[in-house]
């Protein structure tokens, strides 16, 4: 986990913008800045959760670039340009599924596996050749189990139509 108390070098800041939830975003960072702290503490959008900061547990999902990747493995100056979606960005009806089906309890792994399962709706033909688990594999739950998850995912593929999303 990184010391968000430390006193940053003015001189090592590095300008950039980039796409955020569809709207263009100017930041200063260091240059060792993850992207799962700019999100939460430059920008304030706290819904990316810190689980392991190791890539482990998914529970820092983002989209970056359509693709959906560990926040806490990204340095910051690698979005520069780039368009970044968080769990800010998605209809909050998104989450229904997964309230009904059991799949949240204490709440860390929600967006990462929720970022996962939009990804999936957007990708629906994997399906074809993995399954659901197999698909959400890199989003670990301490809490639910998996079935709960498995089964939000496929209720909410099923409520969306494969998951396909308008742009």
């Amino acid at each position: 986990m990184s010391d968000h108390s430390a006193i940053r070098n003015p001189q090592s800041a590095i300008s950039m913008t980039f796409t955020l939830n569809g709207s263009p975003v100017s930041v200063e960072i260091d240059p060792v800045d993850r992207l799962l702290d700019t999100l939460r503490y430059q920008l304030a959008l706290t819904g990316t959760k810190e689980g392991c900061g190791e890539g482990e547990c998914g529970a820092c999902t983002v989209h970056l670039d359509g693709l959906p990747v560990n926040s806490c493995l990204v340095p910051s100056y690698q979005v520069r340009g780039h368009r970044v979606d968080t769990i800010e960005s998605l209809d909050p009806r998104a989450l229904e599924p997964f309230e009904r089906c059991g799949a949240t309890q204490c709440g860390a792994c929600t967006p990462g596996v929720v970022m996962t399962a939009w990804w999936i709706g957007q990708h629906a033909d994997l399906l074809r050749t993995h399954t659901i688990r197999e698909l959400m594999a890199g989003n670990l739950c301490r809490c639910t189990g998996y079935d709960g998850i498995v089964d939000s995912v496929a209720e909410a593929l099923r409520e969306t139509g494969g998951g396909r999303r308008e742009t």
